[in-house]
């Protein structure tokens, strides 16, 4: 009876910690008053991750808890997801004023950060594995925390967002940079983030930019001026191949280090540039780009974490492409043969074999 009782008592407390809650007390500075919402799995990796999820204009914490997978990656791989609310009625973040712009200058990315602080300092948080992610304005934040805040994280994921500083101005709305009419060059875009934390020289956070190209809210020419485009094509199919900003920012080449037509499905393609940034332009695809959270759990490292007390930070690995194919496969050749979240075909026609370029892209060479 008391074993009964006792089991019960734990089923309860461990369904209301997984579960979405509000934190109300005092977490540090917050000039804005920007809300925080948290999700604690029953099972937390040691130290734990965190990864801050930021919502849509007109979006909730709430709602981008029920959006998104999020928390159920969480459970699976053991860190702390937070979700802070846009203190605006109308849900947006503050991405153009000079406070929010500025390394602890203010606005609403200070009072996200010291969600951040506050969790490294009172969670045991992993203070060199913060992320964050976000879709449309939370994209936008999403670069704003990586440009203004790399000390404080390892990594980011901007779903249909703009360049950092792209809004910049006294409005909260800037129509020049929706519209994709701002147009500069790497090295302006890359000094936009330099001038965030003047002195900075530690390392910079990893980089994910996803953007649709039938996007009419935030144009596709966002995603160019992240990820210019020549006239290039690979395997027939148009890609955007030299990145402005954040190129610019990782001292990478403008040119990818490799490209994969179809990945992490039909009709995206992704541009790898170096370990740290990677763009993925999905063709046909509105405003927003679906949140990828597996993929993008995948970059960051996240997605191999051990619930134990040495986790991972390695991504998956990619199945071992076959050395010695038989005849008659089905892959050609410069086709992709491999790949985390690759579903097609695995086998190249001879005489070509599968050989890694990278966790993301297997080729047929």
């Amino acid at each position: 009876m008391f074993f009964k009782a006792f089991q019960s008592l734990t089923l309860i407390a461990t369904a209301y910690a997984a579960t979405l809650q509000q934190f109300t007390g005092n977490f540090g500075s917050n000039p804005t008053g920007v809300g925080f919402y948290y999700y604690k799995p029953a099972t937390l990796q040691n130290p734990p991750p965190v990864l801050v999820a930021a919502h849509e204009c007109t979006g909730s914490a709430e709602g981008y808890f029920g959006e998104t997978t999020w928390s159920s990656l969480a459970d699976q791989y053991g860190f702390y997801v937070i979700y802070p609310n846009a203190p605006t009625a109308g849900g947006c973040w503050d991405v153009h004023t000079n406070a929010t712009l500025t390394h602890n200058g203010g606005g609403d990315s200070l009072g996200i950060v010291s969600m951040v602080r506050y969790a490294i300092s009172n969670w045991g948080v992993d203070s060199t594995r913060a992320f964050v992610s976000g879709t449309s304005s939370g994209a936008m934040m999403t670069n704003v925390l990586i440009g203004a805040y790399p000390d404080v994280f390892a990594g980011g994921a901007a779903f249909s967002g703009v360049p950092f500083g792209c809004f910049a101005g006294p409005n909260a709305w800037n129509t020049q940079c929706a519209l994709g009419e701002l147009i500069m060059t790497p090295q302006q875009w890359g000094q936009l983030v330099f001038n965030a934390y003047p002195g900075y020289t530690g390392p910079r956070p990893s980089m994910q930019v996803w953007h649709g190209t039938a996007d009419t809210t935030l144009y596709p020419q966002n995603y160019y001026e992240e990820v210019g485009i020549p006239n290039n094509t690979y395997g027939g199919i148009r890609i955007n191949l030299i990145v402005k900003q954040w190129t610019d920012v990782l001292g990478y080449s403008q040119t990818p280090t490799s490209v994969e037509v179809n990945n992490p499905q039909a009709e995206y393609n992704r541009s790898i540039y170096g370990p740290k940034f990677q763009a993925i332009l999905a063709q046909g695809v509105g405003h927003t780009v679906p949140v990828h959270e597996t993929d993008t759990l995948a970059f960051f490292g996240l997605g191999s974490g051990s619930t134990s007390s040495s986790p991972t930070t390695t991504p998956p690995p990619v199945t071992s492409p076959t050395s010695s194919p038989p005849s008659g496969g089905t892959v050609a050749h410069w086709g992709q043969c491999g790949g985390i979240g690759w579903t097609g075909g695995t086998v190249c026609q001879a005489p070509y074999t599968c050989q890694a370029a990278n966790a993301y892209y297997s080729q047929c060479l």
